[in-house]
């Protein structure tokens, strides 16, 4: 895979049970690029570990004075230098192409979790978490990848030097093959709290990262309750938490590289003093001193990257675990809180998606025994709106809770709903949440979502009475710009006022046209007027079609086929908006917001009422 060939027509399916298994599936679905380094890592530290008997050789020869095998060595010492200088840049050029083409592998499997999972994903895991994987943690990973193939080439480096002293300086060569083992593993007893240390510091920066986004999401609240100072200083602290855990960090890797420096020194300055002494002895020669110094100072460089694929694989390895527990949740099975689970690598066996329901299929919830008949326009009212959104992301598939899963499945037609094929289930069922998002760019890009192309954008707006937004829209436009429909919206609609927003949404969603269209409280942010038109609007467009609206407005219920009312957790009463005003005072208690003691005072009033009329007709 090149660079030019991203992104990939499939990423595959990632072994998430752990975060080293994903390490592991990554590099097994790189070996082509990886060996391609490996390669070209060894011409470069071959080269280099040639260097060294190479000037040997050549300072032999000028002890010796003899022209033509210094010509020879100078030849072979051009030619050592371009086998470095190509090695090298290959080298780059390879581990590069691994690091971007990891990194896009694991960005294009968040992705596609991200379309799959839609609004659950952040309720199953934090937002900032998610920030955090998508940006810092894909760069770790991607540098863990891209670092496995140079320290290969190094370690076959480094044996290579060693075995070469052994043949070419036996004195030498045993002392530098018995040290470098040594300098090699010198700092494995420090790495399982450098790694400890660098997890803390991960989960630190993680936390902060989460208040960030949770400060910056709800500046617009803070400011109005004067709150920016409160939630500054608990940033500043979290920063200061993340400061101090860096530090900590940073010194234990310190006293790494200093361990990495100061035993080849020492390794150095061995060599030399028993060296010198062979030489004074007459063992060896000047130009073998020469080339194993030579040797041990240059393999310096390729140890380098013993600590270098430590360091990756301590930071890598908790973004890769943070990774792995993004990409084992599924639709119908939450992972645990720190465990990444089986996910998509799970050994059992992939079952077939069954087939879509056909048409005009009854929308039905066993666990609250809520029943939307196919063609009619359902009212469902709850006393709890956490209850409410939580029926919502039930009806769209998406259980609040792994117990929900199952045997108290959403049925469609008496098909469960998370185990159809996911574009399926987006054909058939959607939900417009509380708080929907309008993504920035131009009204029509916005309408450009897929739908059936029966329900006309102009049509949908006209129903969701967003003749306001459209003058609002083009009147911040700039010049040359006629049509509404190239109005350009900001981020999330921040231009734009909350009902505006929310009637922008609506008429997204009428756009699509599902099978089933679920709305939870669609027009919270709107006054009763324009309630009442949106009401109109939406039962005659959908006429015909499967709504379910989740809303207590007199307004909307009035203009439902049926209402149901979920009292305790499940369907208490069914019947039209009228029948339960009048006949139900859980239903009227909640609809018109009326305390226990109005309704104790209507009563009374009503008695009062009733015997003044009672006395009347006896006087008379």
């Amino acid at each position: 895979m090149q660079i030019s060939d991203l992104p990939y027509p499939d990423p595959g399916v990632p072994d998430a049970r752990s975060g080293p298994r994903f390490l592991l599936w990554l590099g097994r679905n790189q070996l082509g690029g990886q060996l391609k380094s490996l390669c070209w890592g060894l011409v470069h530290f071959c080269g280099i570990a040639g260097l060294p008997f190479a000037v040997g050789l050549g300072v032999e020869a000028v002890v010796d004075r003899d022209g033509t095998r210094l010509l020879l060595v100078g030849g072979l010492i051009l030619l050592i230098g371009i086998a470095i200088s190509l090695g090298d840049t290959m080298l780059h050029r390879t581990a590069v192409t691994n690091w971007i083409t990891a990194a896009a592998r694991v960005q294009q499997l968040l992705a596609r979790k991200t379309a799959e999972l839609g609004a659950a994903l952040t309720r199953r895991v934090a937002a900032g978490e998610v920030v955090a994987v998508s940006t810092g943690d894909v760069e770790k990973i991607g540098w863990f990848v891209e670092a496995v193939s140079r320290f290969l080439a190094a370690a076959v480096a480094v044996v290579v030097i060693c075995v070469g002293l052994v043949f070419y300086a036996p004195a030498l060569g045993v002392v530098v093959a018995a040290g470098t083992p040594v300098l090699a593993l010198a700092v494995l007893p420090l790495l399982p709290r450098a790694t400890k240390r660098a997890d803390i510091q991960r989960e630190k920066a993680g936390k902060a990262t989460e208040l960030a986004s949770d400060t910056v999401a709800g500046l617009r609240v803070l400011r109005g309750i004067g709150g920016e100072e409160l939630f500054l200083g608990r940033y500043r602290e979290a920063s200061q938490e993340v400061r101090k855990a860096a530090v900590r960090s940073a010194r234990m890797w310190a006293l790494i590289s200093a361990i990495q420096v100061l035993l080849p020194g020492l390794l150095l300055i061995t060599v030399v003093w028993y060296g010198a002494t062979l030489v004074l002895d007459g063992r060896i020669t000047v130009g073998e001193l020469v080339a194993v110094f030579s040797a041990v100072a240059l393999m310096l460089y390729p140890l380098r990257h013993f600590e270098e694929i430590a360091m990756a694989y301590s930071f890598s390895r908790p973004s890769a675990k943070r990774a792995a527990r993004v990409l084992a949740l599924t639709r119908t099975d939450p992972a645990p809180e720190g465990q990444a689970g089986a996910g998509a690598a799970s050994a059992d066996p992939v079952r077939e998606p069954p087939e879509a329901p056909a048409p005009g299929a009854d929308l039905y919830d066993p666990e609250t025994g809520l029943l939307a008949p196919a063609g009619q326009f359902t009212a469902v009212v709850c006393g709890d709106p956490d209850l409410a959104g939580r029926l919502a992301e039930r009806l769209g598939g998406h259980p609040a809770d792994a117990d929900a899963v199952g045997g108290t499945s959403v049925l469609l037609g008496g098909v469960a709903l998370e185990e159809l094929d996911l574009d399926t289930a987006r054909t058939l069922v959607l939900v417009q949440d509380k708080d929907p998002v309008l993504l920035s760019g131009t009204l029509r890009a916005l309408f450009d979502v897929p739908a059936s192309g029966t329900v006309e954008p102009a049509a949908a707006l006209a129903a969701a009475q967003c003749g306001d937004v459209l003058d609002a829209l083009l009147q911040s436009a700039p010049d040359g710009v006629d049509d509404p429909m190239d109005a350009r919206i900001t981020e999330r609609g921040r231009s734009l006022s909350g009902g505006q927003r929310q009637r922008l949404a609506l008429a997204r969603s009428l756009v699509t046209d599902p099978e089933v269209l679920v709305l939870d409280e669609p027009t919270s942010a709107v006054d009763s007027h324009t309630e009442a038109r949106i009401a109109e609007g939406v039962a005659a467009l959908r006429a015909g079609r499967t709504t379910v609206v989740l809303a207590s407005s007199p307004l909307l219920l009035d203009r439902a086929d049926r209402v149901v009312l979920i009292d305790g957790g499940t369907v208490a009463v069914v019947g039209t908006h009228r029948e339960l005003l009048h006949g139900d005072p859980r239903y009227r208690a909640v609809v018109t917001r009326e305390t226990d003691e109005e309704q104790l005072l209507g009563a009374v009033e009503g008695l009062d009422k009733l015997r003044e009329l009672t006395e009347i007709e006896e006087s008379a």
